[in-house]
């Protein structure tokens, strides 16, 4: 891990002021501990970061926290619950004794050290794709256990390793109305879309396909009620489905030309513009102003 000087540690923890070109990836890594302060949501979900955030317990009656070592399983109280909640849900489904759940936050938020482009603000948790057959997991073990793939090579369609629990289990999250939205590989979306009945798919319209989500599916929660810091996201699934469910056009895209063109990338023609910013550059100056505050409290 890429370390910080000891003036910037110092700057972090509020001794010094933290400088504005910092960058945020590895200022808001550095930070090991939540703040103490009201749990608030601040800027969007992929520029922003999280103050007052909690830890999900690392094991609980239905639910283990995966790669620890990450110390990335702080979120906003909301999302604690409806990750309980919904852990409950899924012990009650054949072969899941609750679920597997990945990245949420860093501890304030930001920024990950990687470069992840989301999960900045508390709203967001990936949950893996595998059944949990043991929730006794050591820390050592959930080091080691992957996750499984439920999408064929190609992209197009689901494998054996995809379960009407999984589609129960994304159902019942999407239909929860904490949820925004829910990001999963398209092959996952054409089946739900497929198997869903007429008069129950409404829930489809907050999944939403996208590329890499094939061993876990991402769940968004909405701005909490009185969050006048958190950015709704805009476009709405509303808007992307244009009021339907989404088994559309738009759908067939992400397994037709989308992946024709990730195999034969498209040529764009030179910019004189400079590459616009991502979470792997933003500094603390792209970020809301009172970030700096987050980073500063104890």
């Amino acid at each position: 891990m890429i370390r910080l000087t000891t003036a910037l540690v110092l700057g972090l923890l509020g001794a010094v002021p933290a400088q504005a070109d910092t960058l945020a990836r590895l200022a808001f890594g550095e930070i090991p501990v939540p703040s103490q302060q009201q749990p608030t949501p601040i800027g969007s979900y992929s520029r922003g970061c999280a103050a007052g955030l909690v830890a999900l317990p690392e094991s609980g009656p239905t639910w283990q926290a995966m790669r620890l070592n990450r110390n990335r399983y702080y979120g906003q109280p909301v999302m604690i619950s409806f990750l309980e909640d919904l852990s409950r849900y899924a012990a009650t489904l054949p072969g899941w004794q609750g679920l597997y759940i990945g990245d949420i936050s860093q501890p304030r938020g930001g920024p990950m050290t990687g470069g992840h482009a989301s999960h900045q603000i508390g709203l967001d948790a990936d949950i893996w794709m595998l059944p949990p057959q043991r929730l006794n997991l050591t820390r050592a073990e959930r080091e080691k256990i992957s996750s499984i793939s439920i999408r064929t090579a190609d992209q197009t369609r689901v494998t054996r390793n995809w379960t009407p629990a999984h589609m129960a289990l994304m159902k019942t999250a999407a239909s929860d109305p904490r949820v925004d939205r829910i990001f999963v590989a398209a092959a996952a979306k054409i089946a739900m879309c497929n198997a869903a009945p007429r008069g129950d798919r409404a829930w489809l319209q907050k999944i939403r396909p996208i590329y890499g989500h094939d061993t876990h599916f991402h769940v968004r929660l909405k701005c909490p009620p009185g969050s006048t810091m958190c950015e709704v996201q805009r476009p709405t699934v509303a808007d992307l489905s244009k009021g339907g469910d989404g088994c559309d056009d738009t759908l067939n895209w992400w397994v037709t030309t989308y992946l024709d063109e990730l195999r034969n990338p498209p040529k764009k023609p030179a910019s004189p513009a400079p590459a616009p910013k991502t979470a792997r550059t933003y500094t603390l100056s792209d970020l809301p102003a009172a970030c700096r505050n987050v980073l500063a409290s104890r």
